[in-house]
Protein backbone atom coordinates (compact mmCIF):
# COMPACT_ATOMS: atom_id res chain seq x y z
CA UNK A 1 0.00 0.00 0.00
CA UNK A 2 1.53 3.47 -0.63
CA UNK A 3 2.48 6.06 1.76
CA UNK A 4 0.57 8.50 -0.20
CA UNK A 5 -2.71 8.12 -1.66
CA UNK A 6 -1.94 9.42 -5.49
CA UNK A 7 1.79 8.14 -5.20
CA UNK A 8 2.95 5.90 -8.05
CA UNK A 9 4.45 2.42 -8.00
CA UNK A 10 8.16 2.64 -8.83
CA UNK A 11 7.44 0.64 -12.23
CA UNK A 12 4.99 3.05 -13.15
CA UNK A 13 7.44 6.18 -12.39
CA UNK A 14 10.34 4.24 -14.35
CA UNK A 15 7.67 3.75 -17.45
CA UNK A 16 6.41 7.84 -17.26
CA UNK A 17 10.35 8.41 -17.01
CA UNK A 18 11.01 6.57 -20.08
CA UNK A 19 8.54 7.95 -21.91
CA UNK A 20 8.87 11.70 -21.34
CA UNK A 21 13.25 11.19 -22.11
CA UNK A 22 12.89 9.44 -25.05
CA UNK A 23 10.56 12.18 -26.56
CA UNK A 24 13.24 14.67 -25.76
CA UNK A 25 16.10 12.71 -26.34
CA UNK A 26 15.54 10.82 -29.67
CA UNK A 27 16.79 8.17 -30.83
CA UNK A 28 19.32 7.28 -27.56
CA UNK A 29 17.15 4.70 -25.85
CA UNK A 30 19.85 2.76 -24.26
CA UNK A 31 21.44 5.75 -23.24
CA UNK A 32 18.37 6.84 -21.30
CA UNK A 33 18.48 3.39 -19.80
CA UNK A 34 21.77 4.12 -18.70
CA UNK A 35 20.96 7.80 -17.21
CA UNK A 36 17.39 6.97 -15.76
CA UNK A 37 19.40 3.79 -13.74
CA UNK A 38 22.16 6.27 -12.69
CA UNK A 39 19.67 8.72 -11.11
CA UNK A 40 17.53 6.08 -9.20
CA UNK A 41 20.93 4.66 -7.79
CA UNK A 42 21.28 8.36 -6.55
CA UNK A 43 24.48 8.78 -8.25
CA UNK A 44 26.23 11.76 -10.27
CA UNK A 45 26.43 11.44 -14.41
CA UNK A 46 29.46 12.84 -15.88
CA UNK A 47 28.64 12.88 -19.84
CA UNK A 48 31.68 13.24 -22.01
CA UNK A 49 30.93 14.54 -25.25
CA UNK A 50 30.62 17.31 -28.01
CA UNK A 51 28.23 20.16 -28.24
CA UNK A 52 24.95 20.24 -29.58
CA UNK A 53 23.50 16.41 -28.56
CA UNK A 54 21.06 17.11 -26.07
CA UNK A 55 22.58 17.56 -22.69
CA UNK A 56 21.19 20.80 -21.64
CA UNK A 57 17.91 19.44 -22.91
CA UNK A 58 17.88 15.68 -21.12
CA UNK A 59 18.88 17.85 -17.63
CA UNK A 60 16.32 20.39 -17.67
CA UNK A 61 13.68 17.31 -19.07
CA UNK A 62 14.09 15.72 -16.02
CA UNK A 63 13.77 18.43 -13.62
CA UNK A 64 10.93 19.24 -15.25
CA UNK A 65 9.79 15.25 -14.79
CA UNK A 66 9.85 15.91 -11.57
CA UNK A 67 8.50 19.80 -10.86
CA UNK A 68 12.17 19.80 -9.42
CA UNK A 69 14.79 22.68 -9.16
CA UNK A 70 16.94 23.39 -11.72
CA UNK A 71 19.81 25.33 -12.12
CA UNK A 72 22.72 25.61 -14.66
CA UNK A 73 26.32 26.84 -14.08
CA UNK A 74 28.44 27.84 -16.95
CA UNK A 75 32.32 26.59 -15.99
CA UNK A 76 34.37 29.21 -17.16
CA UNK A 77 37.77 29.94 -15.58
CA UNK A 78 37.56 32.88 -13.92
CA UNK A 79 34.22 30.81 -11.60
CA UNK A 80 34.76 31.42 -8.10
CA UNK A 81 33.23 28.44 -5.54
CA UNK A 82 31.14 30.67 -4.37
CA UNK A 83 29.38 31.21 -7.42
CA UNK A 84 28.85 27.45 -7.10
CA UNK A 85 27.81 26.95 -2.97
CA UNK A 86 26.82 30.73 -1.97
CA UNK A 87 27.82 32.91 0.09
CA UNK A 88 27.27 34.93 3.23
CA UNK A 89 27.17 38.93 2.74
CA UNK A 90 26.88 41.61 5.91
CA UNK A 91 23.52 43.49 5.49
CA UNK A 92 24.20 47.21 6.67
CA UNK A 93 20.87 47.76 7.88
CA UNK A 94 20.37 44.59 10.37
CA UNK A 95 23.98 44.65 11.03
CA UNK A 96 23.85 40.96 10.37
CA UNK A 97 24.89 38.53 7.50
CA UNK A 98 23.07 36.98 5.29
CA UNK A 99 23.00 33.95 3.44
CA UNK A 100 22.68 34.15 -0.59
CA UNK A 101 22.43 30.39 -1.79
CA UNK A 102 24.12 29.39 -5.06
CA UNK A 103 22.85 27.19 -7.96
CA UNK A 104 24.36 24.17 -5.70
CA UNK A 105 20.95 24.32 -3.60
CA UNK A 106 19.24 23.22 -6.69
CA UNK A 107 17.87 19.09 -7.19
CA UNK A 108 19.09 18.67 -10.43
CA UNK A 109 22.42 20.60 -11.19
CA UNK A 110 24.01 20.79 -14.47
CA UNK A 111 27.53 21.88 -14.74
CA UNK A 112 28.59 22.37 -18.83
CA UNK A 113 32.03 22.19 -19.62
CA UNK A 114 33.31 21.42 -15.75
CA UNK A 115 36.79 20.67 -17.04
CA UNK A 116 37.28 24.58 -17.81
CA UNK A 117 37.32 25.88 -14.90
CA UNK A 118 39.51 25.94 -12.22
CA UNK A 119 41.03 22.39 -9.75
CA UNK A 120 39.53 25.44 -7.09
CA UNK A 121 36.58 25.23 -7.81
CA UNK A 122 35.84 22.39 -9.20
CA UNK A 123 36.64 20.79 -5.65
CA UNK A 124 33.50 23.14 -4.19
CA UNK A 125 31.14 20.06 -5.81
CA UNK A 126 33.36 17.37 -3.51
CA UNK A 127 31.63 17.76 -0.49
CA UNK A 128 27.75 18.39 -2.41
CA UNK A 129 28.64 15.14 -4.46
CA UNK A 130 29.33 13.00 -1.89
CA UNK A 131 27.47 14.05 1.40
CA UNK A 132 24.94 16.62 -0.37
CA UNK A 133 25.64 18.77 2.00
CA UNK A 134 27.86 22.67 2.04
CA UNK A 135 29.99 23.89 4.30
CA UNK A 136 30.06 27.47 4.30
CA UNK A 137 32.55 29.89 6.68
CA UNK A 138 32.01 26.58 8.96
CA UNK A 139 28.73 26.15 8.64
CA UNK A 140 27.26 23.36 6.78
CA UNK A 141 23.88 23.29 4.78
CA UNK A 142 21.62 20.27 3.58
CA UNK A 143 21.09 20.13 -0.19
CA UNK A 144 17.93 18.05 -1.57
CA UNK A 145 18.09 14.58 -0.61
CA UNK A 146 17.16 14.02 -4.82
CA UNK A 147 20.28 16.12 -5.52
CA UNK A 148 21.43 15.54 -8.63
CA UNK A 149 24.51 16.08 -10.62
CA UNK A 150 24.88 16.26 -14.47
CA UNK A 151 28.03 17.33 -15.66
CA UNK A 152 29.91 17.70 -18.94
CA UNK A 153 33.53 17.91 -19.96
CA UNK A 154 35.21 18.79 -23.02
CA UNK A 155 37.92 16.71 -24.51
CA UNK A 156 41.28 16.46 -22.40
CA UNK A 157 43.22 17.34 -24.79
CA UNK A 158 41.25 20.97 -25.68
CA UNK A 159 42.60 24.24 -25.28
CA UNK A 160 41.88 25.37 -21.60
CA UNK A 161 40.83 22.34 -20.12
CA UNK A 162 41.61 21.25 -16.36
CA UNK A 163 41.60 17.47 -15.95
CA UNK A 164 39.11 16.15 -13.14
CA UNK A 165 41.17 14.79 -10.02
CA UNK A 166 40.96 11.42 -9.59
CA UNK A 167 38.70 12.19 -5.75
CA UNK A 168 36.63 14.02 -8.05
CA UNK A 169 35.77 11.70 -10.93
CA UNK A 170 35.21 8.74 -8.48
CA UNK A 171 32.16 10.86 -6.92
CA UNK A 172 30.59 10.41 -10.56
CA UNK A 173 28.46 7.22 -10.82
CA UNK A 174 29.10 6.97 -13.97
CA UNK A 175 30.56 8.12 -17.41
CA UNK A 176 28.51 8.16 -20.83
CA UNK A 177 28.44 9.23 -24.39
CA UNK A 178 25.50 10.21 -25.89
CA UNK A 179 26.52 10.40 -29.38
CA UNK A 180 25.29 11.20 -32.86
CA UNK A 181 21.51 9.97 -33.18
CA UNK A 182 20.69 7.85 -36.33
CA UNK A 183 19.58 8.96 -39.52
CA UNK A 184 15.51 8.66 -38.40
CA UNK A 185 16.20 10.56 -35.41
CA UNK A 186 17.54 13.21 -37.26
CA UNK A 187 15.13 13.48 -39.78
CA UNK A 188 12.57 13.27 -36.55
CA UNK A 189 14.40 16.76 -34.75
CA UNK A 190 14.52 18.62 -37.48
CA UNK A 191 10.71 18.83 -37.19
CA UNK A 192 10.74 19.64 -33.88
CA UNK A 193 10.84 23.12 -32.85
CA UNK A 194 14.02 25.37 -31.66
CA UNK A 195 13.64 28.52 -29.43
CA UNK A 196 11.03 28.82 -26.68
CA UNK A 197 8.79 25.93 -27.97
CA UNK A 198 11.15 23.14 -27.78
CA UNK A 199 11.96 24.19 -24.04
CA UNK A 200 8.15 24.02 -22.92
CA UNK A 201 7.65 20.79 -21.38
CA UNK A 202 4.09 19.53 -19.95
CA UNK A 203 3.68 20.10 -16.40
CA UNK A 204 5.72 17.34 -14.28
CA UNK A 205 3.64 14.25 -13.84
CA UNK A 206 5.97 12.85 -11.15
CA UNK A 207 6.78 14.13 -7.69
CA UNK A 208 10.20 14.61 -5.88
CA UNK A 209 8.42 11.86 -3.29
CA UNK A 210 7.89 9.63 -6.41
CA UNK A 211 11.73 9.93 -7.04
CA UNK A 212 12.74 9.43 -3.31
CA UNK A 213 10.30 6.11 -3.44
CA UNK A 214 11.76 4.44 -6.47
CA UNK A 215 15.29 5.05 -4.73
CA UNK A 216 14.32 3.71 -1.65
CA UNK A 217 13.50 0.46 -3.59
CA UNK A 218 16.73 0.26 -5.67
CA UNK A 219 18.28 -0.02 -1.97
CA UNK A 220 15.77 -2.93 -0.95
CA UNK A 221 17.19 -4.73 -4.18
CA UNK A 222 18.83 -8.09 -3.35
CA UNK A 223 22.48 -8.89 -3.93
CA UNK A 224 23.31 -12.18 -3.10
CA UNK A 225 26.87 -13.01 -1.63
CA UNK A 226 27.90 -14.92 -4.49
CA UNK A 227 27.64 -11.85 -6.29
CA UNK A 228 29.09 -9.35 -3.95
CA UNK A 229 32.48 -11.93 -4.20
CA UNK A 230 32.09 -11.50 -8.06
CA UNK A 231 32.25 -7.95 -7.35
CA UNK A 232 34.94 -8.01 -4.69
CA UNK A 233 36.84 -10.06 -7.31
CA UNK A 234 36.22 -7.59 -10.68
CA UNK A 235 37.58 -4.84 -8.31
CA UNK A 236 41.03 -6.33 -7.02
CA UNK A 237 41.57 -7.48 -11.00
CA UNK A 238 41.21 -3.58 -11.90
CA UNK A 239 43.74 -2.98 -9.34
CA UNK A 240 46.12 -5.56 -10.19
CA UNK A 241 45.82 -4.92 -14.08
CA UNK A 242 48.98 -4.73 -15.70
CA UNK A 243 47.67 -1.63 -17.60
CA UNK A 244 45.82 0.08 -14.62
CA UNK A 245 47.49 2.40 -12.46
CA UNK A 246 44.33 3.49 -10.50
CA UNK A 247 41.91 0.38 -9.90
CA UNK A 248 38.05 0.70 -8.37
CA UNK A 249 37.77 2.03 -5.10
CA UNK A 250 35.71 0.77 -2.17
CA UNK A 251 33.56 3.81 -2.92
CA UNK A 252 33.37 2.52 -6.28
CA UNK A 253 32.81 -0.28 -5.94
CA UNK A 254 29.70 0.52 -3.60
CA UNK A 255 28.60 2.60 -6.02
CA UNK A 256 28.49 -0.27 -9.13
CA UNK A 257 26.32 -2.82 -6.88
CA UNK A 258 24.06 0.03 -6.24
CA UNK A 259 23.92 0.76 -10.08
CA UNK A 260 23.81 -2.87 -10.80
CA UNK A 261 20.47 -2.71 -8.53
CA UNK A 262 19.18 -0.06 -10.41
CA UNK A 263 19.60 -1.60 -13.78
CA UNK A 264 17.80 -5.14 -12.09
CA UNK A 265 14.72 -2.90 -11.15
CA UNK A 266 14.93 -1.23 -14.95
CA UNK A 267 14.83 -5.08 -15.97
CA UNK A 268 11.61 -5.73 -13.96
CA UNK A 269 13.35 -7.79 -10.82
CA UNK A 270 14.17 -7.13 -7.55
CA UNK A 271 17.30 -9.03 -7.31
CA UNK A 272 20.80 -8.54 -9.36
CA UNK A 273 22.22 -11.40 -11.83
CA UNK A 274 25.21 -11.13 -12.98
CA UNK A 275 24.48 -9.63 -16.71
CA UNK A 276 22.99 -6.33 -14.19
CA UNK A 277 26.99 -6.29 -12.90
CA UNK A 278 27.92 -6.46 -16.46
CA UNK A 279 25.77 -4.07 -18.17
CA UNK A 280 27.01 -1.44 -15.88
CA UNK A 281 30.25 -2.09 -16.23
CA UNK A 282 31.47 -0.04 -18.99
CA UNK A 283 29.68 3.49 -17.99
CA UNK A 284 30.54 2.82 -14.24
CA UNK A 285 34.39 1.58 -14.46
CA UNK A 286 35.49 4.22 -17.30
CA UNK A 287 34.89 7.17 -15.27
CA UNK A 288 37.29 5.94 -12.62
CA UNK A 289 39.76 3.78 -14.10
CA UNK A 290 43.39 5.41 -15.25
CA UNK A 291 45.07 3.55 -17.32
CA UNK A 292 48.39 3.07 -19.31
CA UNK A 293 48.00 4.08 -22.83
CA UNK A 294 45.38 1.60 -23.50
CA UNK A 295 42.02 2.53 -24.38
CA UNK A 296 39.89 2.27 -21.41
CA UNK A 297 37.21 0.27 -23.00
CA UNK A 298 39.49 -2.60 -24.10
CA UNK A 299 41.32 -2.71 -20.55
CA UNK A 300 37.28 -2.63 -19.20
CA UNK A 301 37.12 -5.62 -21.60
CA UNK A 302 40.01 -7.83 -20.14
CA UNK A 303 39.05 -7.32 -16.52
CA UNK A 304 35.69 -8.52 -17.32
CA UNK A 305 37.26 -11.80 -19.14
CA UNK A 306 39.77 -11.82 -16.16
CA UNK A 307 37.06 -12.97 -13.74
CA UNK A 308 34.97 -15.96 -13.83
CA UNK A 309 30.87 -15.38 -13.67
CA UNK A 310 29.15 -17.17 -11.19
CA UNK A 311 26.48 -19.49 -11.82
CA UNK A 312 23.93 -17.68 -9.49
CA UNK A 313 20.62 -16.73 -10.86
Amino acid sequence: MNLVANQLEPIQVLTKLRERLNQVLLGKQDKIEMVIACLVAGGHLLLDDLPGLGKTTLAKAIADCFGSKFARIQCTPDLLPTDITGFNLFNQKTREFEFHSGPVFAEILLADEINRTTPRTQSALFEAMAERQVTIDGQSRTLASTFFVIATQNPIDSHGAYPLPEAQLDRFAMKLEIGYPDKAAQLAILNQPRGRKATQFEPAMLSNEDLIAVQDKVGECKVATQLQEYLVALCDASRSHESVTLGVSPRGMQIWQQVARAWAMLQGRDFVIPEDIQAVAGPVLSVRLVTRGQSTASVIQSIMNSVEVPGYR
